[in-house]
């Protein structure tokens, strides 16, 4: 165990960053949700992501995500600005924008041809979370609107108009410090709820991992997700992220 430790907190960033560009190039949007399908069945996502971590103020933080989802050729971006307002409370105001080629789309519905044309979709959020411990136990709730914006699409042959749906995400979150090798490392869980306007319910996550420091201002993040949504197959994600964080000033 020591020696696998010694090796990941060594293992130089510059390969981790040419490993997730490879691994990106088999990922599947996390974000993805086919605008109408009827899938069935399970996909197994290979994801890689980066984040960016950059303190403003003392109490605001600015951060700015990215992956790419190099088979389907589907990029995705989002930018959050966190407010601490107390010391048990956040307020993440953020944006995200996808894009899905229609192939993906068929795959994720198992719908041969029933997309014919890329399907985005922007998505403004904003989030309150409440962060307290109980015994070294990290526990937050978060709770987030969203406003989704779809443009026209093409699904079985029709044009289907623009359209705007709103969304609530509710998540329960707990993570537990450990010293590790003269490191902290932070395993996490977490599961997620997901009720859209129209559909109810539609989707649920749960979400596990383990934030290992690999340099001062450099986190690696391995983790699994398993998703499922109406309309769509269940997603598997195996996920390998880097978290950059910028000095304070």
């Amino acid at each position: 165990m020591q020696g696998s430790t010694k090796f990941a907190l060594h293992i130089p960033p510059t390969f981790l960053v040419l490993w997730l560009i490879f691994l990106g190039g088999r990922c599947v949007a996390q974000e993805v949700d086919v605008p109408s399908g009827r899938g069935s069945g399970s996909v197994v996502a290979p994801t890689g992501w980066a984040e960016l971590i950059a303190p403003v103020q003392q109490r605001i933080d600015l951060k700015f995500y990215g992956f790419y989802i190099g088979e389907l050729k589907a990029p995705s971006a989002q930018f959050d600005a966190t407010f601490r307002a107390t010391k048990f409370l956040s307020i993440t105001p953020s944006y995200l924008y996808y894009s899905v080629p229609a192939d993906g789309l068929n795959e994720l519905a198992n719908h041969s041809r029933g997309f014919t044309r890329t399907v985005e979709e922007q998505q403004f959020r904003i989030d309150g979370t409440v962060m307290f411990s109980v015994h070294k136990f990290e526990i937050s709730e978060r709770n987030m609107y969203v406003r989704r914006f779809f443009p026209t699409y093409m699904y079985a042959g029709t044009s289907l108009p623009a359209k705007e749906i709103n969304r609530y995400r509710n998540r329960i979150a707990v993570a537990y410090p450990l010293a590790v090798g003269g490191h902290v490392w932070k395993p996490f869980a977490s599961y997620e709820a997901f009720y859209d306007q129209g559909s109810g319910w539609a989707k649920n996550r749960a979400w596990t991992g383990v934030t290992v420091p690999i340099e001062k201002h450099v986190s690696f993040q391995p983790s699994y997700m398993w998703e499922s949504t109406n309309g769509i197959k269940d997603l598997h994600y195996l996920m390998f992220g880097l978290i950059f964080r910028m000095p304070s000033r």
